[in-house]
């Protein structure tokens, strides 16, 4: 069996005393091919009496005897669309994945993720907005900060995630013992205050600061594409979007099933499989999409760990109301009890001194201090004539 390429891409098989012969510039033609085996991918309608062959412009034509007696038409505008569709989508999120903000779309998604994730830090922490700086801050970033400032930071979030569970690892531990001058800042809080935020918080909010750190360095450096689409996929994409997804999955399945079953009852010939190539692409696209979604969806946690750390943040929320009543008891007792005529002579004479100061700012302050202490005295000598 000769088998030749002819001119448009067309591959065909000729008769053995024409195999010796060249015909890539060689239209082909029914005297040419034995039509035994025929693959013609072109744009170019064929017809019988000229080919050899009969098939549409917008068709592929496929002829094999293992593919069977018939030939295997194969329309591309209808079952590679969705393929073409998809490609398509990629390239075009991964070229502006790397893109500057201004012109990128997916860049200014995960710029916009990074704010987001912060913010929700900041929320379920209760730690200020350097605080949280701090912890999201790059390595190499990390390492120029101020010991002074990375000390005050450590102390604060070492007060702020005391427990007092006695399985504990990290229960009522003096922060001035562990932390010395000769620490090292960095690695001080990449092993120490992330395994105590990890244990009075929850690993998910560990997740966050890891995912958070890359999604900067992802700022600094476009090129680091798997950095970005994580912070984005698992703090944005999965969470709001995985039931979509899941759903789309299965109604691909469903299409698929159906397109099989009318295929089975020989609605759809065998050989015109556009519409089965057409459900499998769009189930594999979908299931495809599916199994990125579940890699960046963070596992559940167990339901022990869950009740430990809500006891710990009621126990937290309890002793700041404990002591903000001591300190709300303290000031009645002074304001009522013996010291009530210092605390008036002071006021009296800070008043007085901002009565009497050059700095006009201080005058109206003073001015203004004074009308709400008259306005409160009038208000009670009505309630007294009253009574």
């Amino acid at each position: 069996m000769g088998y030749k390429e002819f001119k448009d891409g067309v591959w065909a098989s000729v008769p053995k005393d024409m195999d010796n012969q060249n015909y890539i510039n060689t239209e082909v033609s029914a005297e040419l091919i034995t039509k035994e085996y025929i693959f013609d991918y072109s744009w170019l309608p064929r017809n019988t009496a000229t080919h050899g062959y009969s098939k549409k412009a917008h068709e592929f034509y496929s002829k094999c005897p293992k593919l069977g007696d018939f030939p295997v038409i194969i329309e591309p505008w209808l079952c590679l669309w969705v393929l073409a569709l998809v490609i398509a989508i990629v390239l075009s999120l991964l070229i502006t994945m790397v893109m500057p903000i201004g012109i990128g779309y997916m860049a200014a998604l995960f710029y916009g993720q990074i704010y987001a994730t912060e913010v929700k830090l900041r929320l379920q922490t209760g730690f200020t907005d350097r605080i949280v700086e701090l912890l999201v801050m790059p390595d190499d970033q990390f390492r120029n900060v101020d010991t002074n400032e990375a000390r005050s930071v450590f102390r604060t979030i070492w007060d702020r995630t005391v427990t007092e569970d006695l399985a504990s690892a990290h229960v009522l531990q003096n922060f001035d013992d562990i932390y010395y001058d000769e620490v090292d800042h960095l690695a001080f809080r990449n092993e120490i205050i992330y395994k105590r935020i990890k244990e009075f918080y929850s690993d998910f909010l560990l997740t966050e600061i890891e995912d958070t750190k890359a999604g900067i360095r992802w700022s600094e450096n476009h090129l680091l594409i798997m950095a970005g689409l994580r912070l984005y996929m698992s703090h944005h994409f999965c969470e709001k979007y995985q039931n979509v997804v899941t759903g789309m999955a299965y109604g691909g399945a469903a299409f698929l099933i159906v397109a099989i079953g009318i295929r089975g009852l020989k609605f759809i010939p065998a050989d015109k499989p556009s519409i089965i190539f057409l459900a499998i692409i769009l189930e594999f696209s979908m299931l495809v999409l599916m199994a990125i979604t579940l890699v960046y969806t963070e596992g559940e946690e167990r339901m022990d760990k869950i009740m430990k750390k809500m006891e710990d943040a009621n126990k937290s929320s309890l002793e700041t109301q404990r002591l903000q009543a001591e300190d709300m008891h303290m000031l009645t007792n002074a304001l009522v009890g013996q010291t009530s005529a210092l605390i008036k002579d002071r006021v009296e004479k800070a008043i007085e001194e901002f009565m009497t100061s050059n700095d006009e700012v201080e005058k109206k302050i003073a001015g203004a201090v004074a009308d709400k202490i008259l306005v409160s005295l009038r208000s009670n000598r009505e309630l007294e004539y009253k009574k």
